[in-house]
Parts: structure tokens; C-alpha cells; sequence
């Protein structure tokens, strides 16, 4: 198994969420119903829409100490919180400290990739209930999504206000009888207390920050402890079908160092490894703006 070349996954955006142009260090995109403007620091580029356009912004973002943290500045009457809709989930962005709203589209790729396989492998009434698990996992579009094809989900986040944040998702989108196990917990050590007692799961989603804290105070670091907390997952996989769908916002790193990681962790396994970059493509004149790393391991019976 090598990595023979590196791949792009584009997203186009869908029908709630287009990023509408990008440049000088910033970005353009409709959440919904409403226009933000935020930073971007890889979009280098002159922007496309002209001035106005941009003006016409409902919330601007001000970084302060770095492009993470500032404040929104509101242009007329603009709701703290407001509905997105995904697929058959609906999503609530927020406009926080922070210049994340709740929801990362670049995903989408990997979300409907896993949806796909979820349907083809595992068909409602098959008899076999796949098992997902999401580290990292924010305000839960994911879990949600997998939720929707018949997964059962473990979610695990480091923060209070994450999980109280997916669990108001789960109710918008009706999805409360679904098997989601919210867990409150240091990614770390949930896995390797999973190892210890035996579990596996399916599909297993990783999408850590550069830097972190659990609920009691532990340091995450994403070039420290990533190598081992992958070893960990790739001990989690079952022994049928199964994935691990890895990603990096850290760009320091590289999309070919993930893929060489997963691919050491995953060992003599029969699969395929995909490695590269997540982009969106602008709507106005398809220029594609990088946002991330992944790296994907499959095995080759999961189709």
C-alpha cells in the first residue's frame, strides 16, 4: 500500500451554505440566509466581487490576537443564532468569539463519502448496525449525518458547550431517538481505554485542532499526540469493513505527513490510503480556495 498521488476533494457548497468569493486574506460566504465575512489567511489572492459587495456583509469578523479570536460586527439586526439545513439535518450556526459559526463545509466530501458507504454496506434491515466514532467532533454535523444511515455514533468532544451545542442540533433535526452516545471526554484517553476493553468501530472520523484542551486540563498537541492517538484508532477498527477518515487544519503540517502516519498505523491491512487536500470552490469564478488536510484509509472490502 503506497501513496501514489496526492488528491483534491472539492465541495461546491449546497444549497444552505455557498462561499461566494475570497481574497486579501479573507472569505465571503452565505450561511443560510446570511452573509459573513471572515478571515482566511490562504486566500492571497485579490478578491473577484467588487467593494460593495462585500460591504454588504450582514456580520464582519475583526481578529485580534490571531485569525481564531475577535469579535463580529453586525450590519443591521442580526440573530445570535439562526438554522441551516444539511442533507436531512439542520445545523445552528452562532456567531461567537471565535470566527467559527458551528459548522466546517469543507467537510462535505467526507460526510457524503460516509454516507454513501454507510447505505451501500450497511442497507436498513440488513441486520447489521455499523458503528461510527467521532473525535473531535464539535457540533456534531457528522454524528448527526451517520445517524441518519442507521449508525450507531459515539461522540466525543472535550467541550461542555460543544456537546450542548450537537445535542440542540440532534432536537432541530428530530433525530432524538437516535443511538448517539455523547461523551464528554480527552480524546486520548477515551481511546485507549476503548482499546483496553475490546471495542471496534467501523468507521472512525479524527479531526483534532492544533492545539487543545481536555476537560480536566490535558494538553493536546497535535504533532506530539497525533501519531499514538492514531495507533490507538487504528486498533479500534473492526475486522470487516472499515475506515479511518483523518483530518489536519494545522499547516505546518503536510497532507503527504498524514497520509505516511495513517499509513504506518493501519500496518500490513489490506485497503486503500488517499491523501491531499479539502478545498471549496468558489461560486463566482471557481477558484478553489484550500482549507485543510486529510488523509483516508479504506479497506478493500468496504465498497
Amino acid at each position: 500500500m503506497t501513496i501514489e498521488s496526492l488528491q483534491i476533494l472539492a465541495s461546491q457548497g449546497f444549497e444552505d451554505y455557498r462561499l461566494l468569493d475570497s481574497g486579501n486574506g479573507r472569505k465571503l460566504e452565505r450561511f443560510g440566509k446570511l452573509v459573513v465575512d471572515r478571515p482566511e489567511p490562504q486566500a492571497m489572492w485579490r478578491p473577484r466581487r467588487d467593494e460593495q459587495t462585500w460591504q454588504r456583509a450582514d456580520a464582519v469578523f475583526a481578529a485580534t490576537d490571531d485569525e481564531e479570536a475577535g469579535k463580529w460586527r453586525r450590519n443591521g439586526s442580526v440573530p445570535d443564532a439562526w438554522p441551516l439545513s444539511l442533507h436531512d439535518v439542520t445545523v445552528t450556526c452562532q456567531l461567537s468569539s471565535f470566527r467559527h459559526l458551528g459548522l466546517f463545509p469543507e467537510q462535505l466530501p467526507h460526510w457524503d463519502w460516509m454516507r454513501e458507504r454507510l447505505a451501500r454496506n450497511w442497507p436498513a434491515g440488513g441486520g447489521q448496525t455499523p458503528r461510527v466514532l467521532n473525535l473531535f467532533a464539535y457540533t456534531g454535523a457528522a454524528s448527526l449525518l451517520a445517524a441518519t444511515k442507521g449508525a450507531e455514533v459515539t461522540h466525543v468532544d472535550a467541550s461542555r458547550k460543544a456537546i450542548a451545542w450537537a445535542k440542540e442540533n440532534q432536537a432541530a433535526s428530530k433525530l432524538s431517538a437516535a443511538p448517539i452516545r455523547w461523551i464528554l471526554d480527552d480524546a486520548r484517553k477515551f481511546v485507549a481505554r476503548e482499546v483496553r476493553r475490546g471495542k471496534s468501530y467501523d468507521i472512525i472520523l479524527v479531526d483534532p485542532p492544533k492545539f487543545g484542551r481536555g476537560p480536566g486540563g490535558e494538553i493536546w498537541d497535535l504533532f506530539t499526540h497525533l501519531p499514538p492517538l492514531i495507533d490507538d484508532c487504528a486498533r479500534l477498527l473492526s475486522s470487516g469493513r472499515c475506515a479511518i477518515i483523518l483530518t489536519s487544519y494545522a499547516i505546518r503540517c503536510s497532507a503527504l505527513s498524514i497520509g505516511q502516519l495513517l499509513q504506518q498505523s493501519v500496518g500490513e491491512r489490506d485497503g486503500r490510503l488517499d491523501c491531499g487536500e479539502l478545498v471549496i470552490v468558489e461560486e463566482s469564478g471557481g477558484r478553489a480556495l484550500p482549507t485543510s488536510l486529510y488523509a483516508r484509509w479504506t479497506s478493500n472490502d468496504l465498497a
